[in-house]
């Protein structure tokens, strides 16, 4: 029984490439106008659910039946060389660097190896949408549910053809795509985490089956022979000559909004909507372009297109592995949103090297020969020619050398990154310190309870020349209202007194609870409510909450600006809730994220507007010493925990001494200008 060859679709390799580069670029150049260029991903879906479901039409109008073992025995051809080269070679790279890139390698080489990587990166809590720590393999996700469609939608196809009008199959492939999109959204209304709705086959499958629906409409073949489409197969017969003439200008609109669509600032929180709207347009684009005679299916024929659309597989497979090896060899991290220009330029470089090596030396040989031809034509190059045998060689060497690499990588693997270790060993710090024992012999509670505070002046008392100045801030233990004189009368510097920690609420994200080990140990007795993932936005009700427990102490420290941008609303909120009666300390960030600049200009500012608050520079603390943070740079080790825990006490204690500073400096100047006057009258 002879399976009839795959028809080539005019234009489908010149979409393949616009699919390809947009999610190349998305990931490469994270900083560009493709806000919203994962939607490739989606691009890709419809084409494959639409070439796949016509192959399998094509023979089963040929043949009267699918032959599935030898269908996924193409697939088997057409995936899996380029795949096992990607992993063995970039994990046996990642091996060689160490550290936080193989957190999780066993897993996804497990994903990879089974086509289940999206449900095992959904049991693991991976997440697509996360900038920090991105897995190695993270792109292999959209592989796992290509796949398993490809698994099971030929064990379907029968049932659906039961129905006997075009129609209906039609009809029954819109239902299923459409349940698909409005499973996501009910994933995501019930609780459920994006990424689950992201990564899941069945919420996620909306693409794929927009394809089918598009086979289906286009679909002749289940009332004629597969040689009747057009000559040579090149394209599929639409019908009605009418509707072709249009067919290009609605394509060529439907692709312009695609690319619109990829430009959608932060789509990923409107999901799915973003990735259904592209799926949609892309299915417009594949009708007009396989039309015949179509411009728009010629336009995307260009040389350059199918090149690409040629190696779409190898370029989608190479690029993520690439980019994160060669960030983390330039910068340190792997942070996905902070890629420096020359790494991604230099990635693509080597994106287009590779997949252009693995098609000619792998993935067409296997395509072509099979893996067993494969094997024997590699055989008879070792007894060729002294350059044939070097090749043959070259090519064992390095199946052997990846084989080895990703053992040991796997066998190498952390089992939690290293922003992972230091916020765990936070939460450690944390709870040692509630479970200590008071003077009394009783469990230190985690929250104690806030300090007795003096009245707060009115705005009528005045100070006398050489006293503390009145407001709103509460005095350090130690600082007297009027510091001591010399003997000729000379105000003397007020001894600068530490706040203790059971005066001071400190309020954090993962940062400040990475550091929790050196804060207790700077100020013991600290009270610090510490979270991940934690914003600004969420500091004022937290604030809030403390005070109404009488739990909020003297002095506040706030360290909320990693994980998103501030506004002056935000911070105002926070400022009313932490009252006229309290110090306020607000830790500015340190993180390779775009929002971060902006973040500490706020707060400066800020601070700088406002009475009794003050701003702990912690960016300019740790700048010099990044050394001191873990893989992601952003959370510090123990020896950074003290950098900044030694930061946020000297903004204490400097804001805390401020009064006596002040009184100070006036008493100078009271003192001063009485020396004068005396030395007049001494004169006279």
């Amino acid at each position: 029984m002879i399976t009839p060859t795959a028809p080539r679709y005019a234009g489908l390799d010149g979409l393949r490439a616009v699919a390809v580069l947009i999610v190349v670029l998305y990931h490469l150049f994270p900083a560009w106008f493709l806000r919203s260029g994962f939607v490739g991903v989606d691009v890709f879906f419809v084409i494959s659910g639409f070439l796949i479901t016509s192959l399998l039409l094509r023979e089963r109008a040929a043949t009267g039946r699918i032959a599935l073992a030898a269908f996924w025995k193409r697939r088997a051809r057409r995936l899996l060389p380029a795949l096992a080269a990607v992993v063995t070679v970039c994990a046996s790279l990642a091996w060689l660097i160490g550290g936080d890139v193989l957190v999780g390698l066993g897993r996804q080489a497990l994903g990879a190896a089974t086509f289940s990587y999206n449900w095992l990166a959904i049991a693991g809590g991976s997440t697509y949408f996360s900038a920090g720590e991105p897995e190695l393999f993270r792109n292999l996700w959209s592989l796992a549910v290509e796949e398993q469609f490809y698994l099971v939608w030929p064990l379907m196809l029968p049932v659906l053809m039961l129905a006997r009008r075009r129609w209906m199959r039609v009809g029954a492939a819109l239902v299923l795509a459409a349940g698909s999109a409005t499973w996501a959204v009910g994933a995501l209304a019930s609780g459920a985490t994006l990424t689950r709705a992201y990564y899941g086959t069945d919420t996620h499958a909306f693409g794929l089956l927009l394809g089918v629906a598009l086979a289906f409409a286009l679909d002749r073949s289940s009332s004629r022979m597969a040689g009747s489409a057009t000559a040579g197969g090149a394209t599929p017969t639409t019908g009605r000559a009418g509707i072709a003439v249009g067919m290009p200008l609605v394509g060529g609109a439907a692709l312009i909004g695609l690319l619109v669509v990829s430009s959608w600032p932060d789509g990923a929180s409107v999901y799915p909507a973003v990735p259904l709207i592209a799926s949609v347009l892309t299915a417009v684009v594949i009708a007009a372009a396989v039309s015949p005679g179509s411009p728009l299916g010629r336009a995307l024929d260009v040389a350059p297109l199918r090149w690409v659309g040629e190696r779409s597989y190898g370029i989608y497979l190479w690029h993520w592995p690439v980019v994160v090896l060669l960030t983390i060899a330039a910068t340190g991290t792997i942070v996905d949103t902070a890629i420096p220009l020359a790494v991604g330029v230099t990635a693509l470089v080597v994106t287009l090297g590779a997949s252009a090596v693995s098609y000619r030396v792998l993935e067409q040989p296997v395509r072509r020969l099979g893996a067993r031809g494969a094997v024997r034509a590699l055989g008879l190059r070792l007894r060729a020619t002294p350059v044939r045998r070097f090749g043959a060689i070259t090519v064992v060497a390095a199946g052997a050398l990846g084989a080895v690499g990703t053992a040991a990588a796997v066998a190498a693997a952390p089992p939690v990154s290293s922003s992972e270790a230091v916020v765990q060993a936070g939460l450690e710090a944390l709870a040692e310190a509630s479970a200590a024992p008071a003077p009394n012999g009783t469990p230190t509670p985690p929250a104690a309870s806030p300090t007795p505070r003096a009245p707060e002046p009115s705005a009528s008392t005045s100070a006398a020349p050489g006293e503390a100045v009145p407001g709103a801030l509460p005095p350090a233990p130690g600082v007297a209202a009027r510091p001591p004189r010399a003997d000729d009368g000379r105000p003397l510097p007020p001894v600068h007194t530490p706040v203790p920690g059971d005066r001071i609420t400190a309020v954090g994200d993962s940062v400040m609870l990475a550091s929790a080990g050196g804060l207790l140990d700077e100020r013991p007795g600290m009270q610090i409510d510490a979270a991940v993932s934690r914003s600004m936005w969420q500091g004022g009700e937290i604030v809030q909450t403390l005070a109404a427990q009488g739990a909020l102490r003297d002095y506040v420290v706030i360290g909320l600006g990693t994980n998103g941008p501030v506004d002056d609303e935000e911070l105002q909120t926070l400022y009313d809730a932490v009252g006229p009666e309290r110090c306020l300390v607000l830790v500015n960030a340190f993180a390779p994220r775009d929002w971060i600049d902006g973040v500490n200009t706020e707060l400066t500012s800020f601070a700088a507007t406002h009475p009794r608050v003050a701003v702990a520079d912690w960016s300019r603390a740790i700048a010099p010493k990044v050394d001191l943070l873990a893989g992601d740079q952003i959370h510090p080790g123990p020896t950074g925990g003290a950098v900044y825990a030694d930061t946020v006490a000297g903004a204490l204690d400097a804001l805390a001494n401020r009064p006596a500073d002040v009184g100070y400096r006036a008493g100078m100047v009271h003192w001063a200008l009485a020396q004068a006057e005396g030395r007049a009258l001494d004169a006279r």
